[in-house]
């Protein structure tokens, strides 16, 4: 059976880049896992904290992922942690899980909480000693992937595309379930966004909405 893990840096980065296809997978039978990196700490209230915490249980629900593995590690901070306790967090969940295929935040996103998540799970990927992973693809972020000013190195260059024209409209129900990351357009991150985006790559793909992915390697046993 097909295993998949998604490593969210931030709970709704699975949604924003992958959520039609979760839920594509889903349908499929596909055993789903979900990482999620950083969580909100004792700087946040606690009401902010309850209300995430049920954002997540809903999402968990809406995907039926298998497992959760929450790290709870600080937001905007991942940058100024030892990178070998974050790539041993990484670790064992994947060991724990051991999927087939990850699904990771691309590299170049402006984030930098989305950088250091990519390095770290690149280190949790080598087969000889995950020897189980034989796919990984790295999925965009709106608001992350296309606001980077990096230039053409680190652009995101999608090279697999998955039909998701009949699960657009649970994708933006779902990121519904996070009201304080989800806004009215323009803002990136809101319905009409979401749309153009899947849309537009839809009509890169043949299909009415698509979702994108960079292909980074993959193993045919």
């Amino acid at each position: 059976m097909n295993t998949v893990l998604i490593i969210a840096p931030h709970p709704d980065d699975e949604t924003l880049g992958c959520g039609g296809t979760l839920l594509r997978l889903a349908e499929q039978g596909t055993r789903l896992g979900w990482l999620i990196v950083t969580g909100m700490t004792e700087d946040y209230s606690d009401v902010q904290r309850q209300d995430r915490a049920n954002s997540i249980a809903k999402v968990t629900t809406a995907y039926n992922f298998e497992k959760v593995y929450p790290l709870d590690l600080p937001t905007a901070t991942l940058d100024t942690l030892p990178m070998n306790e974050l790539i041993g967090a990484i670790s064992s969940a994947i060991n724990d899980f051991q999927p087939s295929e990850l699904l990771l935040p691309h590299r170049g996103d402006v984030h930098s909480d989305h950088r250091v998540v990519f390095d770290a799970c690149v280190a949790c990927s080598k087969w000889f000693r995950y020897p189980f992973i034989k796919r990984i693809m790295s999925y965009e972020t709106i608001s992350e992937t296309d606001f980077t000013l990096s230039g053409s190195d680190n652009s995101f260059h999608p090279s697999v595309f998955f039909d998701i024209s009949k699960h657009l409209q649970r994708k933006l129900e779902i990121m519904a379930m996070y009201p304080s990351e989800y806004g009215e357009f323009p803002f990136p991150r809101s319905a009409k966004a979401l749309t153009a985006q899947a849309h537009l790559r839809g009509s890169q793909a043949g299909y009415q909405a698509a979702e994108a992915f960079m292909l980074l390697r993959e193993r045919n046993d």
